[in-house]
């Protein structure tokens, strides 16, 4: 008897997460070449890429480090960031002997940094005489060919590789320039096998690494086992060649003697100053310096949009290329129409992100909001208005903010209390003192239905979200909450039927993804997010011949129809109430 198993019946399916968000901006450090990181926290962010911005130093570029704040603070529990950086910013670096250190980023933030660059050699030998090349030793053993060794005369030192080693003897691949060797006791020429370890230190950051070799060869080899480092990079210079003698004027004389030896041919030495150990043989403490922040009061818009160089080398809002986490996205505070627009354009082309966009602060009044507004058409955005007040931590002392950070949290919020369903709207701004500017009922009349979310304040209610509309002027798509629930159906029926790909294009297969799909559909309807009293109302799957010609099954093409009635906010509620008069003996 055999027993096999097959599958039959409907894959079970997970929805896709919604309160994810991408932030880009101008940060204190971090990387900005690659993949966004995520943080979960703010405490994250801080480790990764800094404090708070000041507005001297940074100006309206400033808004990154709050606006993520913000999030977490309004519900928010994933976010991945992404730096950006002008391009006259320029890391900060060192050079002491062949070791060149580098800040991991650009930035001035690695001037408070402190690398620590001390001596881990294994053997350790006295040098008992010196022959060009050769040395004889007190004992060879530890040392081997290929070796990056230091040698040392008492006052100064010399780097170079062993080429040779046999019995007492090393042959290094260039002369040795230091003193003749002797034997006196207590003598302080010596040669060691030249490993060194390295530790970078910022504020309660500490990155140590131990028994790194200057061979290329070693599977230590210091640029490999740095690689990964958040702080730093290595590099090991090629040694320099001397400096050539200056020319000697011909006197006209021949001054050649008997039996003098031949001048030996000038060539390139390996052996270079090497001062590892800062004179002490122990350690020597590292200051970077040449790091700039750039032009950050003058940022242009190519440092946000960043550039698309390949996979692994994307900057700005490309790097979001290579994620797939993301579903809300954001440039906190900046408000030109080439990156906003950008960023929309971005959103559509993924179809899986929605765009908050920012108002400038100074614009106040409606026919100026309305104007700026008209700049776009999309259903993938929406526009918040005014700025919020808030406390500036790192100022100490309340400043204005852009509503984006704060609303990306509360989309969270949202999401994870009610559903993508619901409307991310009538919820109170937490953390939020104040506004820029107060809007009445007269002015939300104007600019809501024109795309404007505005952020009120109401007497006894806090100050609460009073919109929930994207910038689109397509009537089916004029509620966000719309727009996000389609992309949440859309991803999770993408992420989840993968399983389709390369099956046999049958009716067993059109059974079996028709079931597959109507069980998650179902399950959105009993959450709520879709509308009828009953799932025919709600929904329907079509797969099969309905949907398919021959040719499309020749082809290799499953295609499936799929319709859903999304339910849309109350937002504007009405009563009618009438007179009713009693009847006579009631």
């Amino acid at each position: 008897m055999y027993v096999e198993e097959y599958d039959s019946g409907a894959t079970p399916m997970q929805g896709v997460s919604t309160s994810t968000a991408g932030f880009v901006g101008l940060a204190e450090r971090g990387p900005v070449i690659g993949q966004p990181q995520l943080v979960t926290s703010f405490a994250d962010y801080k480790r990764m890429y800094g404090g708070y911005l000041s507005e001297a130093g940074y100006g309206t570029a400033r808004f990154l480090p709050y606006a993520v704040e913000q999030f977490f603070q309004n519900g928010g529990s994933r976010a991945y960031i992404m730096r950006a950086v002008p391009e006259d910013a320029k890391a900060g670096s060192v050079v002491t002997g062949v070791l060149k250190i580098t800040a991991a980023n650009p930035g001035a933030w690695a001037e408070n940094m402190r690398v620590t660059v001390s001596s881990a050699s294994k053997a350790k030998t006295q040098v008992f005489a010196v022959n060009g090349a050769d040395l004889t030793l007190k004992n060879a053993d530890g040392f081997n060919a290929g070796d990056v060794v230091e040698l040392f005369d008492g006052a100064k030192s010399a780097y170079a590789t062993i080429k040779s080693v046999l019995d007492k003897t090393i042959t290094l691949d260039a002369p040795c320039t230091l003193n003749v060797a002797d034997t006196k006791v207590g003598t302080a020429k010596y040669i060691r096998t030249c490993e060194i370890s390295i530790s970078a230190r910022l504020d309660d950051t500490v990155e140590d690494f131990e028994n790194l070799s200057l061979k290329p060869e070693a599977l230590n080899y210091a640029p490999v086992r740095t690689a990964k480092s958040d702080l730093i990079k290595v590099e090991v210079l090629a040694a320099p060649a001397p400096a050539k003698p200056a020319p000697v004027k011909d006197s006209g004389k021949d001054e050649k003697k008997e039996g003098a030896p031949a001048p030996a041919p000038a060539k390139a030495e390996s052996i270079v100053p090497y001062e590892l150990c800062g004179g002490t043989g122990t350690e020597m403490v590292l200051i970077l310096g040449g790091g700039s922040n750039g032009s950050v009061l003058s940022v242009t818009p190519d440092a946000y949009l960043g550039k698309d160089d390949g996979p692994g080398k994307r900057t700005g809002l490309q790097a979001f290329q290579e994620n797939s986490n993301v579903s809300i996205l954001a440039i906190p505070g900046v408000t030109v129409p080439e990156v906003q627009s950008a960023l929309i354009g971005f959103c559509e082309g993924k179809k899986s992100c929605f765009a908050i966009l920012d108002i400038p602060m100074d614009l106040k009044k409606t026919n100026d909001v309305a104007t700026f507004r008209d700049m776009y058409d999309s259903t993938y955005a929406a526009m918040y208005h005014p700025w919020l007040q808030m406390y500036d931590a790192g100022a100490k002392r309340p400043a204005f903010f852009p509503p984006s950070g704060a609303m990306a949290g509360i989309y969270a919020r949202s999401d994870n209390e009610r559903g993508v369903h619901k409307a991310p709207a009538n919820e109170v701004v937490r953390g939020c003192t104040g506004l820029s500017c107060s809007y009445n009922t007269g002015e939300q009349d104007i600019l809501n239905p024109i795309g404007v979310n505005l952020i009120r304040a109401f007497p006894g209610r806090g100050i609460r979200v009073w919109g929930a509309r994207t910038i689109s002027s397509n009537g089916l798509w004029k509620y966000l909450n719309v727009r996000r629930l389609f992309i949440y159906v859309e991803e999770s029926i993408k992420a989840n039927t993968n399983w389709v790909v390369f099956e046999p294009n049958s009716e067993t297969l059109w059974s079996r993804v028709t079931r597959t799909i109507e069980a998650f559909l179902a399950t959105c309807w009993r959450d709520g997010a879709l509308a009828g009293t009953s799932p025919d109302q709600a929904f329907f799957v079509e797969c099969g011949p309905t949907t398919m010609t021959q040719d499309d099954i020749d082809n290799g093409r499953l295609i499936c129809q799929i319709g859903i009635a999304p339910v849309k906010p109350a937002e504007f509620v009405i009563f009618r109430i009438t007179q009713k008069t009693a009847n006579a003996g009631e």
